[in-house]
């Protein structure tokens, strides 16, 4: 494929979207008015037919569709799997996608799927490992393909470098785009204390094509990225801040889990529309973005509710089980 900076620039613009989600299918789909495009699981529809099916033929005639992946354990050791490469073509042929994504991370191990998105050592090895296995996948499936930063608990052993390094050495070597989750970033800033603008001042924004949005909860301990909440105001501040730097080709809003009345969903999609035409206002202006100092700084609230195990348990596959 050719560089990938030259192929972004010929991808269309597809405004703002909405994770097609089973229990919202039907209001999703009523409102194509106010929604430009969708994401889907593709671990969810390959190969299925039924109710699946059907919902996916809906979709695909309403909306331009892109997927986003959980199976693919780009960073495990394992081979990759060809049988899911091979349905995973088979889904993107059909809904003719774009592009496609799948999070930075490894989901197996010896051929067991451990159904988490597991954070990796951060080692020149492993980018290694992930930039060809990348390249193989974008040669398999033909289409433009995405690495999203995950948001993790722990920094594992054996780790040389810091999360904005090793993804931006990645995304380089492995020549793929960004699907750039600002809500990982502001949840991992705040377990891992760094500063969420630095951070994205530190990855190739360049490389961004997706930006994903969504919401949190706040522990005793940890935040906990669940799509199971409103978007706080640190996090459109952070959308703000890339999006005045980057041109994204799709901004999407995550919500998997207590779904609040619809209108509630469709007015943060409305908000992230107004964060993204302000936004554009300013790059097509040639106006100087927004430096870090014109920014609010955010703390966490101490006196949030507790999360406790059960409650993790719960969250952890809140997107497969919603999608």
């Amino acid at each position: 494929m050719p560089d990938f900076l030259d192929t972004k620039k010929l991808l269309p613009n597809l405004g703002i979207g909405l994770g097609l989600r089973r229990e919202l299918a039907s209001q999703t789909l009523e409102n194509r008015s106010k929604i430009d495009w969708l994401e889907l699981v593709p671990e969810n529809y390959m190969g299925l037919g039924g109710a699946s099916r059907e919902r996916l033929e809906s979709a695909r005639d309403q909306f331009p569709l892109v997927t986003h992946g959980i199976n693919l354990s780009i960073g495990s050791t394992d081979d990759l799997n060809t049988e899911y490469l091979s349905k995973l073509k088979k889904l993107l042929d059909f809904i003719d996608a774009p592009w496609f994504s799948d999070h930075l991370c490894f989901t197996s191990l010896d051929g067991i799927y451990m159904h988490d998105l597991l954070p990796l050592p951060r080692s020149k090895e492993a980018i290694n490992l992930i930039a060809e296995k990348v390249k193989r996948v974008q040669g398999t499936i033909g289409r433009p393909f995405l690495l999203e930063n995950i948001s993790y608990y722990m920094n594992v052993p054996g780790s040389e470098m810091n999360d904005s390094q090793f993804l931006a050495e990645v995304a380089e070597k492995a020549d793929c785009g960004l699907l750039l989750d600002v809500n990982n970033v502001y949840v991992n800033s705040l377990n891992h204390e760094f500063d969420p603008f630095q951070y994205l001042d530190q990855i190739p924004l360049e490389r961004t094509v997706q930006i994903h949005v969504a919401g949190h909860k706040q522990g005793a301990d940890y935040v906990i990225d669940t799509h199971g909440s409103a978007v706080v105001e640190p996090v459109f501040e952070l959308l703000q801040y890339v999006l005045e730097r980057v041109d994204a080709k799709g901004v999407m809003l995550e919500r998997d889990q207590n779904f609040p009345a619809f209108e509630e969903i469709l007015a943060e999609v409305d908000k992230i529309r107004q964060i993204s035409q302000a936004a554009d206002q300013v790059r097509q202006a040639g106006s100087a973005p927004r430096a870090h100092s014109a920014v609010k700084t955010f703390e966490r609230d101490r006196k949030a509710s507790t999360i406790g195990r059960k409650e993790m348990a719960e969250v952890k596959h809140a997107r497969v089980l919603s999608a």
